[in-house]
């Protein structure tokens, strides 16, 4: 990894809690939440009032009823996933601000892609337990979001899909479609692109996958901008160049990746990945000159001794100019997300 930029993380400190009753957006008074996770941000282009924004995209959500620990219980108002936007531009003197939500009839953040309540295959003895979002990226106006689906939670950041896919939405997040020729089947276990990271260049939209869980390396795909839905036109790095079949992938970013975030920093003028380490209870940081790397050796971003329970790590698009990072964390116990500022430098 010798021609791999080593960026250090100087200091990293928490700025504003995002989520939940007491966090800066009052979420459960403005949104009908109290308690969610991950937090996936990308540029969404300008919204019905001109100005530009982020879409801020979190797991599965809780309002009335919420256990106060961790996810659930199913009756509290659960949702899947819901979707709110953010045109903030000073981070360190208003912290992220949620302005608007996809509301649903009655009020509070809608559900936006449904999990299947069937069982999907005969010899699949239980519905998808839920449907989480791992990624987003918006492409001529419209919006797509890599999912994968739970088919049973296990421990120690372990868990069974039955399958990943691309959702798109082309009127302004209002309604999402499913297709079914954007899905990477799961059977084995062992598909590559089960969790997701968009990124792109001007010439392609880029996907980096992992196995279902946090334990594997991640693999990198890329096809053209205006074919993100289909899954067969996607090529995928075999460590030299670029092939069709997803079994020529290679391992680009050593495991154990967890959940994971990727953009070019133009403050720093290479790539970086935030990762969760689940062995390390961390995340952290990644950088390459390339986006096929080779990646640097992790450098640790945040210690679980310092958030406990922590996990996602999701980078704010616009804020890759300078020496900072921002990104959002999710931990376990509070259930909520966090912003997050780290200083960085070589």
């Amino acid at each position: 990894m010798t021609d791999a930029p080593q960026v250090r993380v100087r200091s990293t400190e928490l700025l504003s809690q995002v989520t939940g009753p007491i966090g800066i957006n009052r979420t459960q008074e403005r949104f009908g939440f109290t308690a969610t996770d991950l937090g996936t941000m990308w540029d969404a282009g300008p919204g019905p009032d001109g100005r530009d924004r982020i879409f801020v995209l979190f797991g599965d959500t809780y309002g009335e009823g919420w256990g106060g620990h961790g996810a659930g219980p199913a009756d509290a108002d659960w949702r899947t996933n819901v979707l709110l936007s953010s045109s903030t531009l000073d981070l360190d003197r208003d912290g992220l601000v949620l302005e608007a939500a996809v509301s649903r009839a009655g009020g509070g953040a809608a559900q936006l892609i449904r999990r299947s309540r069937l069982n999907l295959l005969p010899r699949v003895p239980f519905p998808e337990h839920t449907l989480i979002p791992n990624a987003g990226i918006t492409v001529a106006g419209v919006h797509y979001v890599h999912w994968m689906s739970i088919l049973k939670w296990g421990s120690g950041g372990r868990w069974r899909t039955f399958q990943a896919g691309i959702a798109a939405s082309a009127d302004d997040a209002q309604t999402w479609r499913k297709p079914l020729h954007g899905r990477w089947p799961n059977p084995l276990g062992r598909n590559r692109f089960q969790v997701g990271a968009f990124t792109r260049t001007e010439e392609h939209v880029y996907l980096f996958g992992t196995t279902n869980g946090r334990f594997g390396p991640a693999y990198l795909a890329r096809v053209a901008p205006e074919r993100v839905e289909w899954v067969a036109d996607y090529e995928y790095f075999d460590g030299a160049g670029w092939s069709r079949s997803q079994a020529a992938a290679a391992p680009v970013i050593d495991g154990p990746v967890g959940e994971l975030s990727v953009a070019f920093h133009r403050g720093l003028g290479c790539w970086l990945a935030v990762t969760l380490d689940e062995p390390r209870a961390a995340i952290v940081l990644r950088s390459a000159a390339r986006i096929t790397g080779p990646w640097s050796e992790p450098e640790v971003l945040a210690a679980g001794t310092d958030y406990p329970g922590l996990y996602g790590g999701f980078i704010h698009p616009w804020q890759l100019d300078g020496d900072s990072l921002y990104w959002l964390l999710s931990q376990w116990g509070p259930y909520n997300v966090f912003l997050m500022r780290s200083r960085l430098g070589r």
